[in-house]
């Protein structure tokens, strides 16, 4: 395995540099949930052409973007957020980060310009794993299991650099990883 780290809720999945599935290539994904039932989570860097109000068109202030987390139920909408103060319901998923909330404070909030990018994220569908599914992908080296995970990157890193920075961040073990080709044909 590329490293010993376990999967768990609340640490992030980094696809490895040459994933061929287009659903996951060059992936950081938050993980939400990780139990004997499967796993699910969010891709943190793959924005969709959408924004809100193309999703949702009675919300006001529709300018943010909406991500694409994943090919499972893609006509479903989800969110993370740090700003449990603002947004009551959610699950702390790693510290500082939550799962969902109540909904219809979200859209009030949204439409009174009170939350912006750097506090929430919305994703239209997500990516579930089967019982010992991600498990296995992980003993093929599909993935690389960051132990920590944060508000700063989830939020603030822009999603075309997330990849390599978050790779970088693993360490010098890692690090030569970040500047592999797309396609190493092209090379």
């Amino acid at each position: 395995m590329l490293n010993s780290i376990t999967a768990a809720a609340g640490r992030l999945l980094i696809s490895e540099p040459f994933m061929t599935d287009p659903n996951f290539k060059r992936s950081v994904i938050l993980l939400t949930e990780y139990a004997d039932s499967g796993a699910m989570g969010f891709i943190l860097n793959h924005q969709s052409d959408y924004l809100l109000g193309d999703v949702l068109p009675d919300t006001a202030y529709s300018e943010l973007p909406v991500y694409v987390g994943g090919p499972v139920a893609a006509n479903t909408l989800h969110f993370i957020h740090c700003v449990p103060e603002k947004i009551e319901g959610g699950i702390e998923i790693c510290p500082g980060i939550y799962w969902g909330g109540d909904f219809e404070s979200v859209k009030e909030q949204i439409a009174g310009y009170r939350l912006n990018q750097s506090e929430i994220k919305l994703f239209m569908g997500y990516s579930g794993w089967t019982p010992a599914q991600l498990d296995e992908e992980l003993k093929e080296n599909s993935w690389i299991v960051a132990e920590k995970c944060s508000a700063d990157t989830i939020f603030n890193v822009s999603e075309q650099n997330m990849w390599k920075e978050v790779v970088i961040s693993l360490g010098s073990r890692y690090a030569h990883i970040a500047n592999f080709p797309e396609n190493p044909q092209l090379n």
